[in-house]
């Protein structure tokens, strides 16, 4: 073989092993991007079904306790602040209003003994329970995506190609449960 064909042979290869590099690290940063955006989807819908329940059971609880008016009104205009949030971080600082919100009306609440009767009270607060502990889940789970993704991009050489593509640290959410 000639020297020249050598070498071109041996660019080629080069090239290709470069671009097999280049390829299999945008490949990884990005799955492990979309399991981050995934595991937060996952989240927020647990928030969500938190939130759409929230008028249910403070319409219930009005049946009984009508003077608890600013107790209704702390945890409704937390669980607007849920909706409202746009970042994770001002969703994770929601969540805990809304959660300390919550805990006030149920502290509030036992004490309305004839609401422990009620069936749709018992079903709502049971269902609620069920969505928070879901929701410790899905921060824990969002926040191992988070952990995953963020040793990507910091790991050599993937945190080349992290720079040269834009792939930003993803941001944990602080477990408060």
């Amino acid at each position: 073989m000639k020297k020249g064909t050598v070498v071109i042979i041996a660019a080629l290869a080069m090239l290709v092993i470069i671009a097999g590099v280049l390829i299999g690290n945008y490949n990884s940063l990005s799955a492990a991007e979309e399991k981050v955006n995934v595991a937060e989807l996952n989240a927020d819908t647990y928030f969500q079904h938190r939130a759409d329940l929230i008028p249910n059971i403070v319409a219930n609880a009005k049946k009984y306790a009508k003077q608890e008016t600013e107790v209704y009104q702390c945890v409704l205009e937390a669980r607007q602040n849920l909706m409202d949030a746009t970042t994770v971080s001002k969703k994770a600082e929601a969540d805990e209003e809304l959660s300390t919100a919550l805990q006030k009306l149920k502290t509030v609440l036992n004490a309305y003994g004839e609401l422990e009767s009620d069936e749709t009270y018992v079903a709502l607060t049971a269902e609620l329970e069920d969505i928070e502990n879901k929701i410790v889940t899905a921060e824990k789970d969002y926040n191992g995506a988070v952990k995953e993704y963020n040793e990507k991009i910091t790991e050599f050489p993937a945190n080349v190609f992290a720079e040269i593509f834009g792939f930003e640290e993803a941001e944990h959410i602080a477990i408060n449960n």
